[in-house]
């Protein structure tokens, strides 16, 4: 089951509450190049993405956020670190969220302008807790860099907020370590009410980082733990977006696509499986259909092990059986295989 969290809006992205989980990513361009941004964000886009971020690191940056917002569909969260005048900048032109930490931005009432600015304009701020960055004196208290710091570090930012009479928040706690993360968010589930950002922050390449995201990700969404994701690889941010939507497509969180079913192949198989697979998963890519369809190379895979796919075929010699709902429908010649299964799933 899902934890319950606090609702939030992100512009016009419900957050938490019953909506559902969100995918993120951040744009790797220079913000105050307005034209490579927007065209960055747009191809995020047109992949999925629900939510975009980019960095502002002087007032150049913040500036830059109200053209961009003019060019874009999507809402845009700015990362501010340390200068509060930056966040009162980018909120001024157009951010619809923040991502911050108040313990680091100054005094109290530095803390509190940006606060009021973002009461004004219902702007939410994330709290963005990463293990390399906890404060000396919370490692020394709590003995090292674990889960109690990494909770720790978040109530102290979340209670600056609380304090100013502003709860419109966001949380994450991310690790490089799987397993610290995991038990970060699932110690912080037990305390904090508002809606958690979940991801395994600087996971490397798109090989390595979608391996160990995926891994990490999913372990707090099978525990119902997460209400937007974010993929954090060293590449095109475009990939993060895909990463994204397939872990949460794969966990049945999300049911947009089709979904393939495939044998890994053996000694068995007499058909081109490999190839077919490859052939239709790039002729159903973009058939929005929330089916599931199996490709199995021989009778042992077929009907029986796939009965719960919408379609599916078991392969044979020079030829297949195309099965519905483990009922085999027709037997069908290898050359003309794939033009009848996409056939049958445009039936469907």
């Amino acid at each position: 089951m899902r934890r319950k969290s606090k609702e939030i809006f992100v512009g016009n992205v419900g957050i938490g509450g019953e909506n559902p989980i969100t995918v993120q990513s951040m744009t790797n361009t220079d913000t105050r190049d307005v034209e490579r941004t927007v065209k960055q964000i747009l191809e995020l886009e047109e992949t999925g993405c629900d939510i975009v971020r980019v960095a502002v690191p002087d007032n150049d940056a913040a500036e830059a956020i109200k053209k961009i917002k003019q060019e874009i569909n999507i809402p845009l969260v700015a990362d501010i670190h340390f200068d509060y005048r930056l966040a009162l900048s980018a909120i001024k032109n157009g951010a619809d969220g923040l991502r911050i930490n108040p313990g680091n931005i100054g005094s109290k009432d530095k803390v509190k302008e940006v606060v009021l600015a973002c009461k004004d304009r219902q702007i939410p701020i994330r709290i963005g807790v990463n293990s390399g960055s906890i404060k000396r004196e919370i490692i020394e208290k709590f003995n090292g860099i674990n889960e109690d710091s990494m909770l720790y570090s978040a109530l102290e930012h979340i209670r600056i907020l609380e304090d100013l009479n502003y709860n419109n928040i966001k949380v994450s706690l991310k690790a490089t370590d799987i397993a610290l993360t995991v038990k970060s968010y699932k110690k912080a589930a037990e305390s904090i009410e508002y809606p958690f950002h979940i991801g395994i922050t600087e996971s490397g390449t798109p090989w390595t980082g979608t391996i160990k995201s995926s891994i990490g990700i999913g372990s707090l969404l099978l525990m119902g733990i997460g209400d937007t994701i974010r993929v954090s690889l060293t590449g095109n941010p475009v990939e993060e977006v895909k990463v994204g939507k397939q872990i949460l497509r794969t966990l049945g969180l999300l049911k947009d696509k089709i979904e393939i079913i495939s044998c890994p192949t053996c000694g068995r198989t007499q058909i081109d499986l490999i190839d077919l697979v490859n052939k239709v998963e790039k002729r159903i890519h973009n058939i929005s259909k929330p089916i599931k369809i199996a490709i199995m190379g021989c009778a042992v895979n077929g009907p029986g092990e796939a009965r719960e796919a919408d379609l599916g075929i078991a392969g044979g010699k020079g030829s297949a059986l195309i099965f519905k709902k483990g009922q085999i429908i027709k037997k069908v010649d290898e050359d003309k295989l794939l033009d009848e299964l996409i056939y049958e799933i445009e039936k469907l």
